[in-house]
């Protein structure tokens, strides 16, 4: 598996993604407020799927907390916004063309399927705190359940910077 050496405590890559609206979004420009950053394979499928709508039921909670949520694939701007509107997403989704995000975050890894080895996106989280900051990271997810504990991770986190 490759790895960055990304550990909790260390600043985000400055990373820049495109969005669905044909425009660039820096992770700078996300400061202020934490950030939950999930990477996952591609969009339609069914576990990317459950994910996203898993998000997105929860976007109003995660408000709540101050904290935005970006997704990230290498799905083309209109692979997301078919997506989005297939399942009436809620969260915003980036794409990550030419890898470089995943390689800078460590998501993009040699998996294996029916013993074929290939190059994929992990699907990992990463919750940045409001100054930049990563705060948890969470590798090989697992869905269910995953965006309640994002959740709690964002509450807690919040709660802990206004101490």
């Amino acid at each position: 598996m490759a790895s960055t050496g990304l550990n909790e405590g260390d600043m985000a890559p400055d990373v820049a993604l495109a969005t669905p609206d044909g425009g660039t979004l820096k992770l700078s420009q996300l400061r202020g407020r934490p950030l939950v950053l999930y990477f996952y394979p591609k969009d339609d499928t069914s576990g990317c799927t459950a994910e996203a709508k898993d998000f997105s039921e929860k976007k109003a909670a995660f408000d709540m907390a101050d904290t935005a949520i970006l997704g990230v694939s290498k799905n083309s701007a209109k692979d997301h916004q078919k997506f989005t509107a297939k399942y009436d997403l809620k969260v915003p989704l980036a794409t990550d063309a030419d890898g470089s995000v995943c390689e800078a975050f460590g998501t993009w890894v040699e998996k294996s399927l029916y013993g074929r080895k290939y190059m994929g996106i992990d699907r990992a989280t990463f919750l940045i705190d409001k100054d930049g900051r990563i705060a948890r990271i969470w590798r090989n997810v697992r869905v269910p359940g995953h965006a309640d504990a994002l959740l709690e991770a964002a509450e807690t986190l919040n709660q802990s910077s206004f101490s």
